[in-house]
């Protein structure tokens, strides 16, 4: 299994939202038995609606291919430690791992309005049985912050 390969589908979904500014700089993807299910990026900007994160958009793109409720045996690779929405919509749909890049902290160190509940915190007070694995690919996911971060200063999209 190679996370890379996976964590590098997330960033390039989320470059698309630094290239267009459609949204904030965070992909996700789905991988179930080395397949591909779904990626996904963030769409809050352009859709209007704060609920559509890039985990939540994947997660929906997935189990719509699925056909099933539940992500049962899938990994969530995604740019940035998930919200706890987000995180929240992992455990209930039954994926079994969550890799990702940067933390919850390195967002809102951004100015982006994070809660500073890790998916740590999350997994123990909920007792989730998710695997949690951070820092996967960071230099590359911080290497997107700061263009993301970049870019706003330079108001250019």
């Amino acid at each position: 299994m190679s996370h890379q390969k996976f964590m590098q589908l997330a960033i390039d979904e989320a470059m698309k939202n630094v290239i267009s500014g459609d949204g904030g700089p965070f992909g996700a993807c789905i991988v179930k038995d080395g397949q591909v299910l779904a990626v996904g990026r963030n769409t809050v900007l352009s859709n209007h609606n704060p609920t559509q994160h890039a985990e939540i958009n994947a997660i929906s793109a997935a189990t719509s291919k699925l056909g099933n409720h539940l992500l049962s045996d899938c990994i969530v690779y995604s740019t940035t430690e998930p919200c706890p929405m987000c995180f929240s919509a992992i455990h209930w749909s039954n994926a079994k791992r969550i890799v990702f890049g940067t933390r919850i902290e390195d967002v809102a160190a951004m100015g982006f309005n994070e809660l500073s509940i890790s998916n740590e915190v999350m997994k123990e007070k909920g007792n989730s049985k998710l695997i949690i694995e951070a820092g996967v690919e960071r230099e590359a996911c911080l290497a997107l912050l700061k263009t993301w971060q970049d870019k706003q200063a330079g108001n250019t999209y």
